[in-house]
């Protein structure tokens, strides 16, 4: 890219841009030639909001967003995925991804969202956007034959990539707890249904008019012994969750290592028999049982007004100001009708949370980046153990006290973007 090169951010036009785009995704190795994936690759890019980064009149990076709703709670809030931020090989190290995806954040802020979200390549690179770092997920790779549940299961039914429509359905109706996410355009799940592949699902039709009620989707490069990737589980309720556990138990016959998220509030070494024998057992094989834990997705507040109103919260009201720090603005034009939250604000936390705008100098006064404070709302890590580790600051007294009051459950966005 040179000095003479013509920049321009457009929104994708599919006829126009499909075959740049797919050879971007070849480049990364995201997509093979296969027609199948392909196909799901259109889909997706119609699906939500792709927009590319033109360079001398052809798409050199995109950005595409996925709606959808985040539960703070009880509160659903709107909310926007970047489900996919790529760039082409001869326009990397050249800062257009992060100037894109800054444009297409300041876009999906101004139509409403008021928080979003994406998954990193690895740890920094998004807090210049403001994104900060959530939890760690668990990922446990375990004989499934170990499993310690006792009930034989009914015989589930199979569930193809044709079937993307209902399973797409049953995961938005599924148990979903604090920081759980919802991406509403069906042709999402459809590409995550080809990923990996050699997918396959089992589930049960139990809905008063035959609906998918409760599934898993797994994939696998060795069918005949694993390991098998369960990529989600679909339930609601305890029964449903123990009968899709006893499935996957079933396996156990001829699949050696089966490997599962840890759902919310579930502590999956609960459930199987003599984990650090098969640990030490097993141990540098093929099918080596072991807990991975990573932390790969960030989120960040785009309205802070809107998502404190969103905000209830159990114990003694806490007021004092907030120095807010947003770096998004430096990617922004003045003239964007969203400009990042940067300000002084006076914040209120309790039963009924506000923020407005403003400084009182009577009370105490934190200051934060956005990706910290985020992380401090979301109750991804608290007040003091961000002050050790990110941007906050803040007297003592002040740090102990939002401690208290911000004590809620693991956030776990339960679906990957």
């Amino acid at each position: 890219m040179t000095t003479k090169s013509i920049i321009r951010f457009r929104a994708y036009n599919h006829n126009q841009d499909k075959e740049a785009i797919r050879q971007i995704w070849r480049e990364i190795g995201w997509l093979t030639k296969e027609k199948r994936e392909e196909d799901a690759l259109d889909l997706f890019l119609t699906a939500g909001h792709t927009t590319v980064a033109e360079v001398n009149g052809k798409p050199e990076c995109l950005v595409v967003s996925m709606p959808g709703t985040i539960r703070y709670l009880k509160q659903e809030l709107p909310f926007s995925a970047l489900a996919g931020v790529m760039t082409s090989r001869i326009a990397r190290k050249r800062g257009l991804a992060s100037r894109l995806a800054a444009y297409v954040v300041a876009h999906e802020a101004a139509q409403g969202t008021l928080v979003c979200g994406l998954g990193m390549f690895e740890e920094g690179y998004y807090n210049q956007l403001g994104f900060g770092t959530g939890g760690y997920e668990h990922w446990y790779s375990f004989d499934p034959a170990q499993l310690k549940v006792n009930l034989i299961p009914r015989m589930p039914d199979r569930l193809t990539t044709d079937d993307w429509e209902m399973v797409h359905v049953s995961r938005l109706a599924r148990h979903r707890g604090h920081g759980a996410c919802n991406l509403t355009a069906p042709q999402n799940t459809l590409l995550e249904m080809f990923c990996g592949g050699n997918g396959f699902g089992l589930g049960y039709h139990d809905g008063p008019h035959g609906e998918l009620t409760h599934h898993i989707w797994c994939w696998a490069k060795d069918l005949e012994y694993g390991p098998y990737n369960i990529s989600w589980m679909s339930y609601n309720t305890r029964e449903q969750f123990i009968e899709l556990l006893a499935v996957i138990k079933s396996l156990g016959d001829q699949i050696r290592l089966v490997k599962i998220r840890e759902p919310q509030g579930i502590q999956l070494q609960d459930l199987l028999h003599q984990p650090f024998k098969n640990r030490q057992v097993t141990k540098d094989s093929k099918y080596e049982n072991q807990l991975h834990a990573a932390a790969y997705w960030q989120i960040r507040i785009c309205h802070l007004t809107e998502c404190l109103k969103q905000t209830q919260l159990k114990g003694k009201e806490l007021r004092f100001n907030l120095v807010l720090a947003d770096p998004i603005e430096q990617f922004l034009d003045k003239d964007t009708p969203w400009n990042g939250i940067t300000g002084n604000y006076v914040i209120t936390l309790g039963e009924e949370s506000q923020a407005k705008p403003g400084k009182d100098k009577d009370l105490p006064t934190l200051q934060a980046s956005v990706d910290a404070f985020s992380r401090l709302w979301l109750g991804v890590r608290p007040a003091i153990g961000l002050a050790f580790t990110d941007d906050i600051i803040g007297p003592p007294g002040l740090l102990r006290r939002l401690d208290q009051l911000i004590s809620l459950p693991d956030p776990k966005p339960d679906w990957d973007f």
